[in-house]
C-alpha cells in the first residue's frame, strides 16, 4: 500500500547530525512554529547496492515551486495526485534522471560523500534565518517520549525523503505514484532554491501509474546513472514548445528524434501536466525534428506546466517543465 500520510513539512533548520546505527541518515532537526521536528534522510541503503542516487541542484526553478511557496510553518497533508503540490520523480518532469549520480555514505575528506553533500546545502539554511526548508515525505506521529536523536519532547518527525516507487521485495508495499520525497530548500532574501533528490538503486525507474509497482516490460531496470539499451529515455526530445503562441497559431511542440535510426510514433502520446493525452503517428527519421500541433484535451499553460512523452508501451522517454516566467512571451518559444 503506498504511504500512509503524505505530505511536506515546511519549517526553519535548527540542527543537523550524521547519524550512524543499523541503518544510516543524515538528521535534520527542523522547528515550525515553536513545535519542534526530525527529518530522517536515508544515506545508505539496506538493501545492496548500499550507495543512494543523490543529484543536489542549485538555483532550482519549476512550476511546483508556485504551488508549495504559499504554504505555512507546520506539516500539511497533500493528496498523491496529478495537478497538486505532490512529488513524482517519474511524472513531475523534476530533473533528468541519468543526471543522479551513485554517491557513498561515508569516505574520508569534507563534502566527498552523501553526507557531505546534503551538510553542503542545510548548512546554508542552518545560518539563515529566513530560509526554509519543505521537506516531503511520510509524517511520524508523535511519541509521547524524547526525540532520540535532538531529545526534544515530543519525538516528531518526517521519514521516506526519497524515491517511494519500483520498490523491490519488502518495501514493495510502499509503493504508489505521487508520493516520492525531497529536500526543497528556499531562501527568499535572493528567492533561491536549492533541490535535493534521492533514490535507491535497488528501485525502478519505469513503473505502473496506478500502483507504482515495477513495469513488467523491465524488470531489472532502475534508476541507473546511464539508460541501458533496453529503456527508450530521450530516443526522441522534446526540444522545444510554443506555450504562448501569437494569434491565430495554434501551441506546437517541436521533437527531435536523437538516436542513429527511424522511429515509428504510432501509439506514442504527449501527455500535460493535467493528464491530457496527445496521440502521435507515423515516423521519424534519425536527426529529423517535427513540430506537432497541440490539442485538446492537451493544453500548453503559459503559466508553467509540464510535457511528457511516451512511447508506445507507456514508458517515458523524455519530460520537460517550463515557468510562468519562460512561457509568457508571447510568440516565442520554450527551448529545452
Amino acid at each position: 500500500m503506498p504511504l500512509k500520510r503524505y505530505g511536506v513539512l515546511r519549517a526553519a533548520v535548527i540542527d543537523r547530525r550524521i547519524e550512524t546505527n543499523d541503518t544510516t541518515h543524515y538528521q535534520i532537526h527542523l522547528r515550525a512554529s515553536g513545535v519542534d521536528y526530525r527529518a530522517a534522510v536515508d544515506v545508505r541503503s539496506q538493501q545492496s547496492p548500499p550507495g543512494l542516487l543523490y543529484l543536489g541542484i542549485d538555483h532550482f526553478d519549476h512550476p511546483i515551486l508556485e504551488r508549495v511557496r504559499g504554504l505555512p510553518d507546520g506539516f500539511t497533508d497533500i493528496e498523491s495526485r496529478v495537478g497538486g503540490a505532490a512529488i513524482d520523480f517519474i511524472r513531475g518532469n523534476l530533473f533528468d534522471r541519468a543526471s543522479m549520480r551513485p554517491v557513498p555514505t561515508a569516505r574520508p575528506g569534507p563534502e566527498n560523500d552523501l553526507g557531505g553533500f546534503l551538510d553542503h546545502f542545510v548548512r546554508r539554511a542552518l545560518g539563515d534565518l529566513d530560509a526554509r526548508a519543505y521537506v516531503f515525505g511520510e509524517v511520524c506521529e508523535p511519541e509521547a517520549k524524547s526525540d532520540r536523536v535532538f531529545g526534544f519532547r515530543p519525538g516528531n518527525g518526517i521519514h521516506d525523503v526519497h524515491m517511494n516507487q519500483g520498490n523491490r521485495g519488502r518495501f514493495a508495499g510502499d509503493d504508489g505514484v505521487w508520493q516520492d520525497g525531497a529536500l526543497l530548500l528556499h531562501f527568499p532574501a535572493a528567492d533561491d532554491w536549492v533541490a535535493v533528490f534521492l533514490a535507491f538503486q535497488s528501485q525502478v525507474w519505469h513503473t505502473d501509474d496506478i500502483t507504482g509497482h515495477p513495469l513488467p516490460e523491465l524488470p531489472g531496470a532502475g534508476p541507473a546513472p546511464q539508460p541501458s539499451p533496453v529503456e527508450p529515455d530521450h530516443l526522441v526530445r522534446v526540444v522545444a514548445a510554443q506555450v504562448n503562441p501569437s494569434r491565430p497559431e495554434p501551441e506546437a511542440v517541436t521533437l527531435l528524434n536523437a538516436s542513429p535510426r527511424e522511429i515509428g510514433l504510432d501509439g506514442w502520446a504527449l501527455v500535460d501536466r493535467a493528464g491530457g493525452r496527445l496521440p502521435l503517428s507515423g515516423a521519424l527519421a534519425s536527426g529529423a525534428a517535427v513540430r506537432v500541433p497541440v490539442a485538446a484535451p492537451v493544453r500548453l499553460s503559459p503559466g508553467g506546466g509540464t510535457l511528457t512523452l511516451l512511447d508506445a508501451r507507456g514508458l517515458k522517454v523524455d519530460g520537460v517543465a517550463w515557468t510562468a516566467e519562460r512561457g509568457r512571451r508571447e510568440g516565442w518559444s520554450v527551448v529545452f
